[in-house]
């Protein structure tokens, strides 16, 4: 037991030594961080307090991520941890924990929305529109044509799209849950992170 969340070992507000007054106990103790890594799945189950288990994820390769404007959820490759907030030894290590700020593939979201709005995104300057023509029935037609009004993504998406990669944000504990799920960044939001990366 050598990780301990007691506060009894701290000193006072005003600096004075504080007397314990009995040992450390089981339901104060901590454990190891994960520090859970990129590569093929690993997932230790950990007996809790009480029973209950927890799911310690030493390595990872996949989540779930959710476009929010689009509500679209598709399973996608981790590529890479770009910032972090709290620490960058842990950006320097790629480390994957809440709130860190990762690299994913973009590929399942663009098979979706080109199938789902019937229009490319992504396209290189000069590029025409890559889709192909495929027979569908009217009422398919009627139903992306009404899609097509729909206002066009964010250029500043549309430039990841481009790259095949989308910056997203991790939600999910992978040292507690065993799972690397979160959310595709846009608007104000990946306009602040990549004022904070250039600052690096």
């Amino acid at each position: 037991m050598g990780i301990c969340r007691d506060s009894r070992h701290k000193r006072r507000e005003t600096g004075g030594r504080r007397q314990s007054i009995h040992k450390k106990r089981k339901f104060e103790m901590g454990r190891q961080p994960a520090m859970t890594k990129i590569g093929p799945k690993k997932v230790q189950v950990i007996r809790g307090r009480g029973g209950n288990s927890k799911f310690r994820a030493q390595r990872l390769e996949t989540g779930n991520f959710s476009w929010g404007t689009e509500v679209c959820t598709r399973k996608v490759r981790i590529l890479d941890v770009n910032y972090n907030a709290s620490n960058n030894e842990l950006v320097r290590t790629k480390t994957l924990v809440k709130g860190a700020i990762i690299l994913i593939d973009a590929h399942p979201f663009k098979a979706w929305y080109e199938s789902h709005y019937g229009r490319s995104i992504g396209l290189k300057k000069g590029l025409k529109s890559e889709i192909p023509d495929k027979k569908v029935s009217d009422r398919v037609t009627r139903k992306i044509s009404l899609r097509q009004k729909a206002p066009k993504i964010d250029p500043a998406l549309d430039d990841q799209f481009v790259g095949g990669r989308l910056y997203a944000k991790i939600t999910s504990r992978p040292g507690q849950s065993g799972r690397c799920d979160g959310y595709v960044l846009e608007g104000k939001e990946l306009e602040f992170y990549k004022r904070q990366m250039a600052k690096k």
